[in-house]
């Protein structure tokens, strides 16, 4: 179905990857991984024709308009109605299938001079008719805007005024409706919650065509994928490795420990002959030194030729094919809180609270206690009131009835869904720098353990993509010194290495933290309990596991 081969892509003198082949077949389902910036999006725009490659070939055995493509930033037609978008592929077989019965009563009239372009013609739209699939029935339309939590839009409004979210999943919508041959995803998990994310994995299940899935959601991956391909920024290369999310990591693991035995073995063998030559040579200047007997001297050459041999020896082993490179590490970002300072036991209290917009009610009548150095992640469906329930704990939202209060010594550090704290003219060392007493070369050193590198430093926030801004917030957390942290969605915009360095930072944190997240890996892994936004009340389950079962 789609077959790639020896593919390359380089700006100025650098490859941001070469020699790529790989082959997707009928009705396979393919994750594509890889750290931010290794050129996932890239390989796949070469694959659809909207970016050209610097070498190889991408071959398609379908039509491209039988190729479904959902980009991570989704744009509409500015003026189309949400209806409009959503009909577009049933407009486009009406007016087709217009034009095809025109054709057809022209080529039942007498035989005239304009038959042969007639034909061609019928010909012609007979193929874009047939690319364009079947027709989705009504009850399978509602589905899919059911499950992607679109069903209560109003379908004439204006797709500009609807959120980001929204538009997201309205490509998605769009994308499924079609019901394409072959389905490039970059990102699909974007804008979904837990409920969403389920029910497209059981659509996804369910789908016949092909896929190749980018996504940094693990467990996604897990249920919807049977072949990895792994992009690696080191090598500049694409891998294929059999089996989900889950059977990737190990094998890459155990390819990990593999390699590092061999290369182990072989420093061990090349400084045992390297010990030996040494040894060889001084054994032969020692003799001849001492002596000028003939025997001896003869038997002094011997040994320099054995110490030779064994030096060609250790020659031809280090310039093989076969010589292992010293394991590369990896420069994911560095996390680390220090210096957390210690709060009162009862971190913080809600009583009664509720909140209300008009007449529309988010939650209601809640009582909950956050106790130090407990993890909880906050779970809910997308507009039940996380995000909400948040700023009200900052202060930035009031609560309609009820109290919220903060305990004795607590400081409390808040990173935003949008990150829009930031000043947009400030630049990554400006934040730290007015965060901490930190010189240039502190500041710098500190900043590149978040992988801003050299003049990136000085790059105004605002013009930085979401996963820099998720970075450069994490960072700022780390030099206030919070012991509450509160997150909206921390890990939106990180690629995998990153989720699963924060992670392991989070749970070594000695302070408390409450975290809105969707991702479903690292709340089963990290929430010492759970807090789900449900039907009008906020609801502590005492982890995601009971959460899973009770809710």
């Amino acid at each position: 179905m789609l077959t790639v081969s020896d593919l390359s892509k380089r700006y100025g003198e650098k490859y941001l990857f070469h020699s790529v082949s790989f082959i997707i077949n009928k009705g396979e389902r393919v994750g594509l991984v890889g750290p931010n910036g290794c050129g996932k999006t890239t390989l796949l725009r070469i694959l659809l024709g909207q970016e050209a490659a610097d070498g190889g070939s991408v071959r398609l055995d379908i039509p491209l308009s039988r190729v479904g493509y959902l980009p991570q930033a989704f744009e509409h037609a500015g003026n189309a109605s949400v209806r409009e978008s959503l009909d577009a592929q049933s407009t486009d077989s009406a007016r087709l299938a217009g034009e095809l019965q025109r054709l057809a009563e022209l080529l039942a009239q007498p035989a005239s001079v304009e038959r042969e372009k007639v034909e061609a013609a019928y010909a012609d739209v007979l193929e874009k008719l047939c690319e364009l699939g079947p027709d989705m029935q009504e009850h399978e339309l509602r589905e899919i805007l059911s499950g992607l939590d679109l069903a209560d839009l109003d379908l004439d409004q204006p797709v500009a005024i609807l959120s980001g979210g929204q538009k997201t999943r309205l490509g998605l919508a769009q994308l499924l409706i079609r019901q394409p041959l072959l389905m490039i995803l970059d990102e699909p998990t974007n804008h979904l919650d837990i409920s969403g994310l389920e029910w497209l994995e059981g659509y996804l299940s369910r789908y016949r065509g092909a896929m190749l899935i980018v996504s940094h959601d693990r467990t996604f991956l897990d249920r919807t994928v049977t072949r990895i391909l792994e992009m690696d920024p080191q090598k500049r290369e694409v891998s294929s490795y059999a089996g989900n999310y889950s059977q990737y990591a190990a094998a890459k693991e155990n390819e990990k420990v593999k390699y590092a035995q061999a290369y182990k073995e072989q420093e061990t063998r090349i400084a045992q002959l390297q010990s030996a030559v040494q040894a060889l040579e001084g054994q032969a200047r020692k003799i001849e030194g001492e002596t000028i007997d003939f025997y001896w001297r003869k038997r002094a050459m011997k040994v320099a030729r054995a110490a030779v041999v064994r030096r060609k020896r250790v020659e031809r082993m280090l310039a093989s094919e076969d010589h292992l490179d010293k394991p590369q590490q990896t420069w994911d970002m560095k996390l680390e809180f220090i210096n957390t300072p210690e709060s009162g036991q009862d971190v913080l209290t809600l009583e009664q609270v509720s909140k209300c917009f008009g007449s529309h009610r988010l939650f209601s009548e809640v009582n909950l206690l956050l106790r130090r150095k407990e993890r909880i992640v906050l779970l809910g469906a997308n507009g039940s009131g996380k995000t909400t329930l948040l700023r009200m704990i900052m202060g930035l939202e009031p609560a309609t009835t009820g109290s919220i209060r903060v305990g004795a010594n607590v400081k409390i550090g808040y990173l935003s869904q949008e990150q829009e704290t930031f000043d947009p003219q400030s630049t990554p060392y400006d934040l730290v720098r007015s965060c901490a007493p930190l010189n240039e070369t502190e500041a710098r050193a500190f900043l590149h353990y978040f992988l801003f590198k050299g003049d990136e430093v000085f790059v105004p926030s605002g013009s930085l993509s979401y996963g820099e801004r998720a970075r450069l917030a994490l960072g700022l957390l780390v030099l206030q010194q919070c012991n509450l942290l509160l997150l909206d969605e921390p890990i939106n915009h990180l690629d995998i290495p990153s989720r699963e360095n924060f992670e392991q930072a989070l749970s070594a944190y000695t302070g408390t933290a409450l975290a809105v997240v969707h991702d479903r890996y690292f709340a089963q892994r990290y929430a010492s309990a759970v807090w789900a936004v449900t039907k009008g009340h906020i609801v502590r389950f005492a982890d995601y596991d009971d959460y899973r079962r009770n809710s």
